[in-house]
């Protein structure tokens, strides 16, 4: 069956009941793609500290391809002794090839998650960007589409001012694009290179921490072998950046809800992203909307429960940040699978925009354009106020102002004017654009060079 790997201090094996709550193997073997790029720069600093021979160094590095593609295709076999998915690849190699043995020279499998945690948070924030990037991008379509159609603003869920729908949707591209600049500093946080960081504290071997962190494509290596083992502060930035955008995600379906009820009957609900009843025949219901806003939870949850794990750990490494990843690959699958919910969504939407001018032509919405008109004329705004609103209680109401003209007059960056959301919309889908580029340039895995 084959021994643990840290076997040799031991005189007999775990009991069997433990064995199995202590394996990460199930959790972690997303990693396998990150653990492989970064055993692959590793043997190549070691190379290159010369700790390694030329001889070594090739055939470890055609052992961890070949370990690579049967875990690829499926054909990797696990052994009982594979606590998890670092231990399951050096053992392969090492079968595969003698080297095998010498490649864990100078390194702990604590600065080895370290660094394919941070490999993997760079490329999922990369990832969202570019999932960020094309639901921007239809909202920003959408919105230069119906930059001119009216309809009412709310607050408290009351109508209140006209507005365009236009408008109202880039209303909801702006935080998604907040989100991004989120993502991306996520992606920054886990730019910095912990490989050598050893257990705790590093490693009297001399190793080339810069000949690795320029093979994986990190400007920066970790300052200090304590906290590079037990750091999972960019795993909170990544998290945190989830469940901001879960936020987000949720008020856009909620929106898409109550504009989809027959009391606003702002959307019509295409076919292709709509659901029925079991029981009536005439329904046809929001569900993608409505799981944008359940999702949400997913996400909070995650958050939380990563920074619990965190919470009040001693340094360095401690075998809680086994849970990491727990949290956190469920809160990035589950944002890759909204925003491409989220995108199909918005794209599909058909709005119906007699009834949306109807909505916007109810005049009590222009009665802070008639309190304006009166400060034009020199009336104290809270004096005009007050004599608006008289009228609006006694039913007298009356102004030359309508939705179109209230709007229109509305010309101030970030105003609803049509001229100015129909100019924000197209930078939006230029910024949208390049998001989707910043996102795709991410650094090449080294297993695929």
């Amino acid at each position: 069956m084959g021994k643990k790997l840290w076997s040799g201090r031991f005189s007999g094996p775990m009991l069997p009941e433990l064995e199995r709550f202590a394996s990460s193997l199930e959790m972690d073997y997303e990693l396998y793609p990150y653990d492989v790029a970064g055993s692959l720069a590793h043997a190549r600093g070691l190379a290159a500290a010369r700790l390694l021979s030329k001889t070594q160094a090739t055939a470890i590095e055609r052992g961890l391809r070949r370990v690579k593609r049967e875990l690829d295709e499926g054909a990797f076999k696990f052994r009982p002794t594979d606590e998890d998915i670092h231990t399951a690849i050096e053992r392969r190699l090492t079968e595969i090839t003698p080297a095998g043995a010498s490649l864990h020279a100078g390194r702990s499998r604590n600065d080895q998650i370290a660094l394919d945690l941070r490999l993997f948070c760079r490329d999922a924030a990369a990832e969202a960007t570019v999932g960020l990037a094309a639901l921007i991008e239809a909202l920003a379509s959408k919105a230069l589409t119906h930059a001119g159609w009216l309809m009412p603003g709310y607050t408290h869920l009351q109508r209140a001012q006209p507005v365009t729908l236009g408008h109202h949707l880039l209303a909801h591209a702006e935080p998604l694009l907040r989100d991004a600049a989120r993502f991306r500093q996520a992606y920054a946080s886990s730019g910095e290179m912990p490989l050598g960081s050893g257990a705790l504290a590093a490693t009297t071997l001399p190793l080339r921490r810069d000949v690795v962190a320029r093979e994986l494509g990190f400007t920066r290596l970790t300052e200090n072998s304590i906290d590079a083992v037990s750091d999972r502060d960019f795993a909170l930035d990544l998290a945190y950046a989830c469940a901001v955008l879960g936020i987000h995600l949720s008020r856009l379906g909620e929106d898409i809800v109550l504009w989809a009820s027959a009391e606003f009957g702002f959307v019509t609900l295409a076919d292709e992203i709509s659901t029925g009843s079991s029981l009536m025949p005439q329904k046809k219901n929001p569900d993608v909307a409505e799981l944008l806003r359940g999702r949400a939870a997913r996400s909070l949850g995650s958050l939380v429960a990563l920074a619990t794990t965190l919470k009040g750990l001693p340094l360095a490494y401690d075998r809680d940040l086994q849970e990491d990843k727990t949290a956190l690959f469920a809160t990035v699958d589950n944002t890759f699978d909204c925003l491409e919910a989220a995108a199909i969504l918005v794209e599909h939407l058909e709005f119906d925009r007699q009834r949306l001018a109807a909505a916007a032509g109810d005049p009590s919405m222009l009665a802070t354009d008639a309190a304006e008109e009166l400060v034009r004329g020199g009336t104290a705004f809270r004096k005009a106020h007050q004599e608006v609103a008289g009228q609006v209680r006694e039913g007298t109401f009356a102004t030359s102002f309508n939705a179109k003209s209230s709007v229109a007059g509305r010309d101030l960056v970030g105003g609803p004017n049509q001229r100015r959301v129909a100019a924000r919309a197209r930078v939006v889908r230029r910024e949208a654009v390049a998001l989707r580029r910043w996102g795709q340039k991410r650094p090449t895995p080294l297993h695929e060079r």
